[in-house]
């Protein structure tokens, strides 16, 4: 895909920018999204694509159809009749993803339209923000078909408390929508009738700040997590200086007291 590109479609995977939005589709709907590896390697480029777009402010990941956002990892590929190690690298596509999330450089949120289990449970909790539509459900069912949700584990981890993802992970039980934002899976839960006005509400904010300033925040907000205190607070107090030399700190602060709009430079 060459870079600058406003529209792109995998046989898996839909790529779409709008108004500074990249918005990107899981589109198998006939196997409930479900993450092959055709699927997981388009996701993992058209995330590339909108990172390095200089048109692409925010970025939208969602599914195609009304019931599910993603149903995990397709299990026929655990039973194929393949080397260990080919399956052993086949995950590796889980971690390029998981590992350029947090390095995209804007913002991301993810359009929950349908249930979130699995794997894809591990797509949405990469996102910055997750809106869920009313009557999604998220879990973590692998142990129910002798499996575990390995690959997702440090993730659901760092977003909800312990005992509940133990829960989750050793019962292979579903949350509703509202549970799981009680829990910290998600942001919030939407009715269907208002639910592509939300997250369009949302991804508009997001692609109207400063590009350079959601970067540099973005990228302080991944960092410091894992860092011990007094590292994480020399970091941040590093990016506040560096924040200082931004024209678009100067253009913020002015344009708020002269009660007006900011116009962002990007630099």
């Amino acid at each position: 895909m060459p870079q600058g590109e406003s529209q792109w479609s995998g046989e898996k995977v839909a790529y779409e920018v709008a108004d500074g939005v990249a918005t990107v589709t899981l589109n198998d709907p006939e196997k409930r999204n479900m993450l092959s590896g055709q699927m997981l390697s388009e996701l993992v480029e058209a995330m590339k694509l909108a990172k390095a777009s200089e048109e692409v402010r925010a970025v939208v990941l969602t599914g195609s159809g009304e019931k599910v956002f993603c149903a995990g990892a397709d299990l026929g590929g655990f039973a194929a009749d393949v080397p260990l190690v080919a399956k052993h690298f086949a995950t590796d596509l889980f971690l390029k993803f998981f590992r350029l999330m947090p390095r995209l450089g804007k913002p991301s949120l993810c359009a929950a339209n349908g249930h979130v289990l699995a794997g894809g449970m591990g797509l949405a909790l990469s996102c910055d923000l997750v809106i869920a539509k009313e009557g999604a459900t998220f879990g973590t069912p692998e142990i129910n078909v002798g499996a575990f949700p390995y690959m997702i584990m440090s993730i659901i981890y760092r977003n909800v408390p312990r005992k509940k993802v133990n829960e989750m992970m050793l019962l292979g039980e579903r949350l509703s929508a509202e549970q799981a934002v009680e829990y910290g899976l998600a942001n919030k839960v939407v009715p269907a009738a208002e639910f592509e006005t939300a997250v369009s509400e949302w991804a508009t904010k997001l692609a109207s700040k400063s590009p350079v300033l959601m970067r540099l925040g973005h990228d302080a907000m991944y960092r410091q997590q894992d860092m011990a205190l007094d590292d994480a607070l020399e970091f941040l107090r590093s990016q506040l200086s560096l924040t200082f030399t931004t024209e678009d700190i100067v253009e913020g602060v002015t344009a708020f007291f002269e009660k007006r709009d900011p116009q962002w430079k990007g630099r």
